[in-house]
């Protein structure tokens, strides 16, 4: 959410950033902003010299009721004058319904008009336009034939889809053995990575509330991948991202203790709607899996510093696992709403030998924060909107896929890159049990 005073000062401003991000029929929402908060405003100054005079009145009444007692026609005046009163206290409750009212209203309004985008985001109008910035590591493609994922996985004994069919579903697994000891030792890894990079380590609530809901992400991005409790004002999380910005809602954090700097580790839950491809079938979308998060709150002019380390741990993790990365940014209409600036890292697949997405890292701006109301005190004691970033560490199963495909020698074995090797109990190669 964008601070109201752009509408007021410079509404070009905000239009033509609606336009950058090809989202022209959010143009009529400058205007309806601006309306509503000129309303707002009016009414708020209204019911403010209401309430002055009010006070002015009551002491009048009192003079007036005091004189009376000398000069019976002061009592009349007394009651005209509480006519009055009561008059102005009638307009005075209308005024403060109608506030709510104006209030509720510009929110919903102002939540529709995207952040400013930074401006170094290329423009262009869907993720074909995004732009590769560089590339670490050789992206190699092996003599020899690299199966599916999951033929892999099975290849070892690690993966039962058609049981989690059975019980759950399209879109869920069941990880066994050592794929499934694989897939907690990345994230036991990636944890200690975070940790020795200054994190604090979290495990937020897998559950949030519908306000908190709001206050973290867009409504189509929401209506999209969020489940819903039936009965209940509690959405599972698609990323704890979410839980944990939303552990700061309504506070002012003591301006010395920034930036706080926090790793989380959760399941996700996602409805992943629509239909997706034949590269995305196995475990690359589906609707539970978990992630290691990291999470920046800091102050504004530290956020673009905070941006570019967050996104190049992303690459010293996957490059120290062995699997080649580029960095992608996002271009103006891939960004959700929220967003100042985003980029993706992308893993290589010798398979498909093209890269696929495996961390999303992202400079919200105040947007959270503003919705959330996360402030802090700046050294001359003012409140600040803090800036609120975050970005993958690590998601598997997806993370699997990269690992596996990189990883995975002529004679179906896996080798396990030595970082990763005490988290597997010394283990140095995986060996098919097929």
């Amino acid at each position: 959410m964008i601070d109201i005073r752009l509408i007021r000062e410079d509404p070009e401003l905000v239009r033509e950033n609606i336009r950058k991000k090809f989202q022209d029929a959010k143009l009529p929402l400058v205007d309806k902003a601006a309306e509503l908060d000129s309303q707002l405003r009016a009414a708020i100054t209204e019911a403010s010299d209401l309430r002055a005079n009010r006070n002015a009145l009551s002491k009048k009444i009192g003079m007036l009721m005091g004189q009376a007692k000398k000069d019976p026609s002061k009592a009349a005046e007394a009651e005209a004058v509480k006519a009055e009163v009561t008059a102005q206290a009638e307009r005075l409750a209308q005024l403060e319904e109608s506030e709510k009212v104006l209030e509720d209203e510009l929110r919903q309004v102002m939540y529709q008009i995207p952040n400013i985008i930074d401006p170094s985001v290329p423009i262009g109008p869907d993720d074909s336009h995004n732009v590769e910035v560089q590339r670490f590591g050789e992206a190699k493609v092996p003599e020899f034939d690299i199966p599916y994922h999951t033929d892999i996985m099975e290849s070892f004994g690690g993966i039962d889809l058609d049981a989690a069919g059975r019980v759950s579903g399209n879109g869920f697994y069941y990880l066994l053995g050592d794929i499934a000891r694989l897939h907690e030792a990345v994230l036991a890894y990636a944890r200690d990575f975070m940790i020795g990079k200054g994190f604090t380590y979290c495990i937020p609530p897998f559950m949030i509330r519908g306000n908190v809901v709001e206050g973290v992400m867009s409504f189509p991005e929401m209506d999209a991948m969020m489940y819903k409790i039936e009965g209940e004002d509690l959405y599972l999380i698609g990323t704890s991202e979410h839980s944990m910005i939303g552990r700061f809602i309504d506070q002012i954090i003591p301006g010395d203790t920034l930036p706080l700097t926090l790793t989380s580790y959760s399941p996700c839950f996602r409805k992943e709607k629509g239909a997706h491809g034949i590269e995305e079938r196995g475990v690359y979308r589906i609707h539970q899996f978990e992630k290691q998060e990291m999470i920046v709150v800091c102050r504004p002019e530290d956020s673009m510093t905070w941006y570019n380390k967050l996104w190049s741990y992303s690459v010293e993790l996957f490059r120290s696992l062995d699997i080649p990365v580029r960095q992608l940014d996002c271009c103006s209409g891939d960004l959700a709403d929220l967003k100042v600036k985003s980029c993706d890292i992308e893993a290589w697949s010798p398979r498909q030998q093209k890269y696929f997405e495996v961390c999303s890292c992202s400079n919200l701006g105040d947007a959270q924060a503003r919705r959330l109301r996360i402030r802090y005190k700046d050294e001359n004691g003012r409140t600040q909107f803090a800036h609120t970033l975050n970005n993958t560490c690590v998601a598997p199963p997806r993370m699997l896929i990269a690992f596996l495909e990189n990883n995975l020698q002529a004679d179906g074995t896996v080798l396990i890159p030595e970082v990763l090797r005490p988290y597997m109990g010394g283990t140095a190669v995986l060996v098919p049990k097929k």
